[in-house]
């Protein structure tokens, strides 16, 4: 059975909205969200905003900060470095049981999950490729079997998930797509040391191509409006 789209006015609707924003960043990181003038932009209750702001909290866009309001989340890069520093000492050591463990089905699974990293680098759809390259790495963990080694690696998959996907340009995320396709094939000729070398390379090669300044140019401004 399909199911039913939202309503442009629901509040699924405006979250899916506002994170394209965020992904875009027409709402720069840092930026306030007030529910008054997120209402009023939407046309719908503050009711409907407050529901969507919850979900973006979820999803670690938006920071809700306590008698101060929503504010999009603004990964610092002294939080980026320790998050990659734990990642690389994690996935690192983690490649070599995965080369041992892994199955012709589980190298299937993730062909197929490097295709639709692929597609939606070609779709420039930012906050799904972000999520895709984050979650390749999960199932490498999950195919390793180890439950703690799993649940740490998605929370910080999550957390680079958003810095990727405010920081990252379009170009790096094909490189980084290219990277695990590589990864995969020296993995799958049985060369742990060469998986190795690769996986460190990739995690280093996207920390070091993070922009954290944003690009300049002319873009619509949600923030802009939010003031108005």
């Amino acid at each position: 059975m399909t199911e039913p789209v939202p309503a442009p006015d629901s509040s699924e609707a405006i979250a899916r909205d506002i994170a394209a924003n965020i992904a875009e960043q027409r709402l720069p990181p840092g930026a306030k969200l007030p529910e008054e003038a997120l209402a009023r932009v939407y046309k719908v209750s503050r009711t409907k905003i407050r529901s969507a702001l919850v979900m973006l909290a979820k999803d670690k866009l938006v920071d809700l900060v306590p008698d101060k309001g929503a504010f999009v989340s603004k990964p610092t890069v002294e939080e980026t470095r320790n998050i990659f520093f734990v990642r690389r000492t994690l996935e690192v050591a983690m490649v070599r049981e995965f080369v041992a463990r892994a199955t012709e089905e589980d190298y299937r699974r993730l062909e197929a999950h490097l295709k639709a990293e692929d597609q939606a680098v070609k779709d420039h759809d930012l906050r799904v490729r972000a999520k895709l390259l984050a979650d390749f790495h999960i199932l490498l963990a999950r195919i390793v079997g180890n439950d703690v080694l799993t649940d740490i690696l998605e929370q910080l998959a999550g957390r680079s998930a958003l810095i990727t996907m405010l920081y990252q340009s379009t170009r790096d995320a094909a490189c980084s797509t290219e990277e695990h396709n590589a990864f995969i094939a020296a993995a799958r000729a049985g060369d742990a040391e060469r998986a190795v070398q690769l996986m460190e390379h990739h995690l280093v090669h996207v920390e070091q191509a993070l922009a954290f300044e944003p690009p300049a140019g002319p873009r619509k401004d949600l923030a802009r409006e939010l003031l108005l």
